[in-house]
């Protein structure tokens, strides 16, 4: 068994009591210390204080503001006085435009203030000229006979005002103008169609219109096509062509003398009749429809008394047309209970011999005319179909308004 060793048998040194033996006593001052004092003596004499970065960052602003050249300086100067002028030269403006629409408004019995432009820059030394570039005006809603244009847009060039000063303008001369007059279809739908009929672009020139025409307690299908043309300098004409209103799909009528003009079956009209031994028989009953149609009295005769030889008349091409060309007004009077037996109403009839070509023309009618001014000459220059209305373009020269 081995003895413990103790701690303490052999202590180790100390490395402190080392260091401190080799000390040989207080080093003398070195340079190097004195230099460093004098610097710490020198710091303590004035007290640490923080910049102040307000006051400098003012001086420095100020500074470079003061440094800018002059040239600079009188740029920045001119184009503020540019913004000011600019400015009033605009309110002048808007305050001329409101002051030329409320005289336009009164002067030419208005039932709305238009829509007035001034063109051209800057508009005080126009008015000092008294010479204005051009002025814009657009007039909604004018009534023009039985209908309403849209809108009317004139553009005047080179006004000269009869004027003292911005608020004294008692007249201008307009050289020359140009412009644009708008017809909506749908101020034509609601004025003309009564919301039965609606008017639809056909090509450049034409207007077709489509819809239901009440006559005699029967709403009958229209057609019609209207064709857009100028008349004279300051009208516009419409003339009406295809013209028809269908009773269902039994007859056609159109307005007019010619042989094709009528009341007149439709295909299906007269295939019923080959089919209706009832209404065939109505029909060739009657000698004088016989005789329009061109039937030998014979063949007739033989059809009415027996319904093969019946079926086999008017089942043929020949009786089809024959019976197509025949115009049932001229026998609508005379003949109303045949009438009724092929289905169609005397009454309705007797009403659509009063719907001649002119009547019904003038209901569907696009036509106006501009008025006629005092001084100067108006003129239309061009026709347009396009797609949402009649679109006309308007000229004139030598106009005066006011004095």
């Amino acid at each position: 068994m081995r003895t413990p060793h103790h701690l303490d048998a052999h202590p180790r040194p100390n490395p402190y009591e080392e260091l401190a033996a080799l000390d040989d006593g207080p080093l003398e001052e070195t340079p190097l210390d004195e230099f460093l004092t004098e610097e710490r003596d020198a710091g303590a004499e004035d007290a640490w204080a923080p910049p102040d970065h307000r006051r400098g960052g003012k001086r420095r602003r100020k500074n470079r503001f003061a440094g800018l050249p002059l040239a600079v300086k009188a740029v920045v100067g001119l184009v503020v006085l540019a913004s000011f002028a600019a400015l009033g030269d605009r309110w002048a403006v808007l305050y001329a435009e409101h002051r030329a629409a409320d005289t336009l408004k009164d002067r030419l019995d208005l039932a709305a203030a238009p829509e007035v432009e001034i063109g051209g820059f800057p508009f005080l030394t126009q008015l000092a000229d008294k010479q204005l570039d051009s002025v814009k005006v657009t007039v909604p809603d004018v009534a023009a006979d039985r209908v309403s244009l849209a809108k009317v847009s004139a553009t005047a060039h080179d006004v000269t005002l009869n004027a003292d000063g911005l608020t004294s303008v008692r007249g201008a001369h307009v050289p020359r103008f140009d412009g644009d007059v708008q017809l909506t279809f749908a101020d034509l739908n609601r004025e003309l169609g009564a919301s039965q009929v609606t008017f639809t672009g056909e090509g450049r020139d034409r207007v077709r219109a489509n819809g239901t025409l009440p006559v005699a307690g029967h709403n009958l299908r229209l057609r019609a096509e209207a064709r857009i043309q100028r008349q004279g300098e300051r009208g516009i004409a419409t003339e009406i062509g295809k013209m028809r209103l269908d009773i269902g799909d039994l007859a056609t009528y159109r307005p007019g003398t010619r042989a094709s003009e009528g009341l007149h079956l439709t295909p299906k009209g007269t295939a019923d009749l080959a089919r209706e031994t009832r209404k065939a028989k109505a029909l060739l009953s009657v000698p004088a429809i016989v005789q329009r149609m061109g039937v030998p009295e014979a063949t007739v005769r033989e059809a009415l008394a027996d319904d093969g030889k019946l079926a086999e008349l008017t089942g043929s091409p020949r009786f089809a047309r024959q019976a197509a060309g025949l115009n049932l007004i001229d026998l609508a009077l005379e003949n109303p209970d045949v009438m009724r037996r092929l289905g169609l109403d005397p009454n309705l009839l007797d009403s659509l011999s009063g719907l001649t070509r002119p009547v019904l023309a003038d209901r569907l009618s696009l036509a106006f005319e501009l008025p006629e001014p005092d001084q100067g000459d108006v003129r239309l220059q061009d026709v347009r179909v396009e797609e949402d209305g009649i679109r006309v373009r308007v000229s004139g020269t030598g106009l005066t308004v006011g004095r």
